[in-house]
């Protein structure tokens, strides 16, 4: 989906992490632990090349928005979305106990 028609279309109260090539590096696992255990999650990655500013800052606008770095590594858009959904299904999924 264009990026445009997620965010007018986004109605909140399900957090929206999403790979962010600009975020601060550190442990994506603390923020994904911010996120609530057992509910809904939604998982945004960018186009090749990744968000533009203007794009960033319309994620990050919203009250549910979280962004993740994947490391300093930049990945493929079908790589990155892999990337994130284990690591919040690790973390907050049904793979945790």
């Amino acid at each position: 989906m264009k990026l445009d028609a997620v965010l007018n279309g986004w109605a909140g109260g399900v957090p929206l992490s999403f790979a962010d090539e600009a975020a601060a590096l550190g442990n994506p696992i603390e923020l994904i632990l911010r996120l609530p255990v057992g509910g809904p999650v939604a998982v945004l990655v960018g186009p090749e090349g990744g968000f533009s500013e203007v794009e960033r800052h319309r994620v990050l606008a919203l009250d549910d928005g979280l962004a993740v770095s994947l490391g300093p590594r930049i990945m493929r858009a079908d790589t990155a979305a892999v990337a994130l959904l284990a690591l919040v299904n690790a973390t907050i999924g049904d793979w945790t106990g």
